[in-house]
């Protein structure tokens, strides 16, 4: 006879889907905590733990240190974050400024709708080892691919042969990231339109402003 209490093990979730939906209530909890303006370093394991509606040891079960914490919870975020810019760097450029800047547009608007746990990553990112390696390798891992679409762009005589792929991607990447982390730290009094409609200008400009070809 069937357990009247036990699950059957066709109903329960996959793990995989029992760890998402776990990971994305701590995620909305911590953004939650940090919209007050604590400090990230203030905010006590069992805080999280209480606000996620989670036993301490289901935390720890999933994430070591707060290090490991932020960087899984900043993953999440980043995704929101690059996907629109990578996608438009895989395309074809075919709209001039305008893909550009609705790319940058996108991912402005994921900054903001995770701006708190993305400065608090800014911030730890500065004195935490694991912290810092993991956004370093982040960006990095987008800058090659910026310098991968520049390389090829340059072969195909796309751009001019005067545009260096690896310091025109630093520096494009650098730009994007500084500017819309100090937009976001501070009130500049700029909108987001006004910093998408720069930020893309500036990035078309500087690949295509001198191509060889109609761009």
């Amino acid at each position: 006879m069937p357990s009247l209490t036990r699950v059957p093990k066709h109903a329960r979730k996959p793990t995989d889907d029992r760890r998402a939906e776990f990971e994305q209530r701590v995620l909305a909890a911590v953004e939650d905590l940090l919209a007050d303006g604590t400090p990230y370093t203030e905010i006590a394991v069992q805080r999280i733990a209480a606000a996620s509606s989670s036993a301490r040891s289901t935390f720890y079960r999933y994430f070591p240190d707060k290090s490991q914490l932020l960087i899984r919870m900043a993953d999440l975020a980043a995704t929101d974050l690059f996907q629109a810019a990578e996608s438009w760097w895989s395309a074809e450029h075919t709209d001039r400024q305008a893909g550009v800047v609705r790319a940058i547009g996108a991912m402005i608007a994921g900054f903001r709708r995770h701006r708190y746990l993305l400065l608090a990553l800014n911030e730890v990112a500065a004195y935490d080892r694991d912290v810092g390696a993991y956004w370093r390798t982040r960006v990095a891992t987008f800058t090659a691919m910026v310098r991968a679409r520049l390389e090829a762009d340059r072969e195909a005589g796309r751009i001019s042969a005067d545009v260096d792929p690896a310091a025109t991607a630093l520096v494009l990447t650098s730009m994007v990231e500084r500017a819309i982390t100090t937009a976001f730290s501070a009130d500049t009094g700029i909108g987001d339109h006004a910093l998408a409609t720069t930020l893309g200008r500036a990035i078309w400009l500087v690949v295509y402003g001198d191509a060889p070809g109609p761009a």
